[in-house]
C-alpha cells in the first residue's frame, strides 16, 4: 500500500520545483522531504527523482504518480465536502486568498456577515495578487480565491477549478479635482502628465497601457505600486492619474473626479474553488456571503 503523505509530497515537488519550496509550504523540514520521497521510492521500486544540478527532476513514473495523486487527493475532498454536508451544522475553516480592491471593499461585510449567521466557520485571509491565488488555490494553499478579469486579459485557467461570477466593476480615469490648467476631459488629454500604475506583469497594468496606446500615446509612468490606496493618495494630492475600478473608493469615497472611458469598460471579479470541495458547506456560506455583500456594494454604488 502507498503512502498517501508521502504521494503527496512528490505531487508538491512536481507543483513547486524544489524541496526547499515543499518544504516551507508544508512546514517540513527539506531533509525530512527527502528522506520520505526517499522511502516512498523504496515503496515503488523505481527511481522517481534525478538530479539536475541543484533541483531535482521527476521521472517519467514519478509523473504517473503524480497524476494518480491528483485524482486520489481530488477524491478525498471530495469524501470530505460530503461528510461535512451530512451535518446540521455549517462547520470548519476556509482559507481565502484575496487582492486588496475586493479586500477592503468586500471582506469586512462578509467577516461581519458570517460571524452573525454561520459562527463555526473560521475564515483566513491573505492579501494575494490574482494570478497568484489561483494557481495557488489549484495547489491547495486556498480553499477559494477571489480574482478579477480585465476587459481582454483572460485570467489563467485550470480545469481543476470552477469560476463563479461575483460582480463587476466600471473603471474610469481617476484625475485629481484640480488639474492645474491641463484641462483633462478624456484618456487623450494625458498623455503628458504623470501616471501612477501597478508593476509590470499586473493585469491592470497590462490593460492601463494598452488602454492609453489605443488613445494614441506612451504613458508617462512615474510612480509605480501595487497599492491601490498609495494610487488613490497619488491622484487626489495632485501629483498623478491612473485608471481606476470602482470598488477601489467603497467605503472612502475620493476628491479626484471620475471620467467615463470610450465603451464604458467594466472589469470582471469572481471567485474560484477545486471542483472537488465546492459542494463544501462552509464553502458555499463563504460564497453566499461574498455575493451579499457585493450586491450590498452594487446597490450603494446605484444610488
Amino acid at each position: 500500500m502507498l503512502d498517501v503523505r508521502r504521494l503527496r509530497l512528490l505531487r508538491e515537488l512536481s507543483i513547486r520545483g524544489t524541496l526547499a519550496e515543499v518544504a516551507e509550504a508544508l512546514q517540513y523540514s527539506p531533509s525530512s522531504v527527502s528522506q520520505q520521497l526517499a522511502l516512498l521510492e523504496k515503496e515503488v521500486g523505481v527511481e522517481l527523482l534525478r538530479k539536475t544540478g541543484r533541483r531535482v527532476q521527476l521521472t517519467p513514473q514519478a509523473e504517473v504518480l503524480v497524476a494518480h495523486t491528483a485524482q486520489l487527493l481530488e477524491t478525498m475532498e471530495q469524501a470530505e465536502a460530503d461528510l461535512a454536508a451530512s451535518l446540521t451544522t455549517v462547520t470548519g475553516t476556509v482559507r481565502i486568498a484575496v487582492f486588496q480592491s475586493a479586500a477592503l471593499a468586500l471582506m469586512p461585510d462578509t467577516l461581519t456577515r458570517m460571524a452573525k449567521t454561520y459562527p463555526e466557520v473560521r475564515i483566513e485571509m491573505i492579501q494575494r495578487e490574482p494570478e497568484t491565488a489561483l494557481h495557488e488555490t489549484w495547489a491547495r494553499d486556498f480553499d477559494l480565491v477571489i480574482a478579477e478579469q480585465y476587459p481582454g486579459h483572460a485570467a489563467p485557467r485550470y480545469p481543476e477549478l470552477d469560476r463563479v461570477k461575483l460582480t463587476t466593476d466600471a473603471i474610469r480615469l481617476a484625475v485629481p479635482a484640480s488639474d492645474g490648467g491641463t484641462a483633462i476631459r478624456a484618456l487623450a488629454d494625458t498623455a503628458e502628465v504623470p501616471w501612477v500604475m501597478e508593476p509590470r506583469g499586473a493585469a491592470s497594468r497590462h490593460w492601463a497601457e494598452q488602454a492609453c496606446r489605443s488613445a494614441g500615446f506612451e504613458p508617462d509612468v512615474r510612480f509605480e505600486t501595487a497599492d491601490l490606496q498609495a494610487q488613490a493618495r497619488l491622484i487626489e494630492s495632485g501629483n498623478a492619474v491612473a485608471l481606476m475600478p470602482d470598488l477601489v473608493w467603497t467605503g472612502r469615497g475620493t476628491t479626484a473626479r471620475l471620467l467615463e472611458l470610450p465603451g464604458r469598460p467594466h472589469r470582471t471579479i469572481f471567485t474560484s474553488v477545486r471542483r472537488s470541495s465546492v459542494q463544501r458547506p462552509a464553502i458555499l456560506a463563504a460564497r453566499e456571503t461574498l455575493a451579499a455583500a457585493a450586491a450590498a456594494v452594487a446597490g450603494n454604488d446605484a444610488t
